[in-house]
């Protein structure tokens, strides 16, 4: 599977365990210094980026989305603290994936997001969403400034399973 689908990973989300259930409530209540991942996404797409999450803890990464590890934010109300937070957050996180879904273009925070980390380290890539369940595409359209940024590839590997990778280009 090249590109994650929407079916797979609201799936993924409704399957998940009452340990990871738990899991993400403790997530919360964690003092986290580090993640992984800074997962910008549409909050209108939450199942979705539950099974994004889900996914990317399974395969050992520490991932941060904001509904999960900081419910306290007001999603309708931004504020000079809230900025300062996911600030923070961005900081805190080694790289950026861009959940890219037919609702990230309704997002005022992800070009935001993504314009931060670029700015600061570069170090971001896509994450593409398809909403077709049966013929995925083998080809990532994006808006044009978009096309600036690598995306993931779920890859099958030999004896490692399915790994992701980073596509610079079609080849790359």
């Amino acid at each position: 599977m090249p590109l994650y689908t929407s079916d797979y990973l609201k799936n993924l989300s409704r399957r998940k365990t009452v340990l990871f259930s738990q899991e993400m409530i403790n997530e919360s209540k964690k003092v986290h210094t580090s993640f992984d991942i800074f997962l910008s996404h549409s909050y209108l797409d939450k199942e979705e980026v539950e099974g994004l999450y889900i996914e990317l803890r399974s395969q050992g990464y520490s991932v941060y989305v904001d509904w999960i590890v900081d419910p306290q934010l007001n999603r309708t109300n931004v504020t000079k603290e809230s900025a300062k937070l996911i600030q923070t957050r961005l900081k805190m996180s080694k790289t950026l994936l861009l959940a890219v879904s037919t609702n990230a273009s309704l997002s005022k925070w992800m070009p935001w997001e993504l314009g931060y980390v670029d700015g600061n380290t570069g170090k971001c890539a896509l994450i593409p969403v398809s909403m077709s369940s049966y013929n995925v595409p083998e080809v990532f359209n994006r808006f044009e400034y978009l096309q600036l940024y690598p995306f993931i590839k779920k890859v099958p590997t030999t004896g490692l399973g399915e790994k992701l990778f980073v596509i610079e280009e079609s080849r790359k």
